[in-house]
């Protein structure tokens, strides 16, 4: 009950500090629409938006003292459908090879606070599922789940990054993203890039993942 009661705080903490910081991020790009006169970098509000649908989910998730399995296991997959999308936002520094050569400052640092905002969400959304999957499973299971997310999520980063799918498109347009996947496993040469990208990607994240959690514990 302790335990439960400080995350519940700690997210009392948080929140309106990623409110204060989205609202800095939005200025600067306010700032960056006036200064330019174009509206380029306006997909990173959405792009922030569904990083934070799972943020969302799992806060929900913590927010219930005594919840079913099933509605986690629900609850769960909706959340790693939208997972990437958090961390997806650092590969937007793509668009910087498109920046005018005196903007690229500026938009070095538009795009950088919304990254590091997207993955800031990223990682307190794997400790909060971390938090909840520890009341239905062992400590062990649950840190295994967390890895393979990271992975997962480096999956679905190269999905929307290189081949432009939405997540919600796994029920939308589902058969050629199965296709796709499929391809993949079936051809894991002729697909190297692919693989070296989820891979390195997932490592990334999951050496993110466990420093973050050190700090935290550190600094409770």
């Amino acid at each position: 009950m302790k335990t439960y009661s400080s995350l519940i705080i700690n997210r009392q903490k948080v929140s309106p500090l990623l409110i204060s910081s989205t609202l800095c991020c939005i200025l600067l790009l306010s700032f960056r629409i006036k200064y330019t006169n174009t509206s380029y970098f306006l997909f990173l509000v959405w792009n922030l938006f569904l990083a934070g649908i799972p943020f969302l989910l799992s806060t929900y998730l913590l927010s219930i003292s005594n919840i079913s399995k099933t509605k986690v296991a629900f609850t769960s997959i909706l959340w790693l459908l939208f997972l990437p999308n958090a961390p997806y936002i650092v590969t937007d520094l793509y668009h910087l090879r498109l920046s005018a050569a005196h903007l690229v400052w500026l938009d070095a640092l538009v795009i950088f606070s919304f990254a590091g905002i997207g993955v800031l969400l990223f990682y307190i959304s794997l400790c909060d599922m971390y938090s909840v999957w520890c009341k239905l499973i062992t400590k062990q299971f649950a840190v295994s789940l967390i890895y393979c997310t990271c992975f997962l999520s480096g999956f679905g980063i190269y999905l929307g990054r290189f081949l432009r799918y939405n997540s919600w498109e796994i029920l939308s347009n589902p058969i050629p993203l199965l296709q796709d996947c499929l391809a993949f496993f079936l051809a894991p040469k002729t697909h190297s890039d692919f693989w070296t990208f989820t891979l390195v990607t997932g490592c990334v994240l999951s050496v993110g993942f466990y420093t973050f959690k050190k700090i935290m514990i550190t600094t409770k």
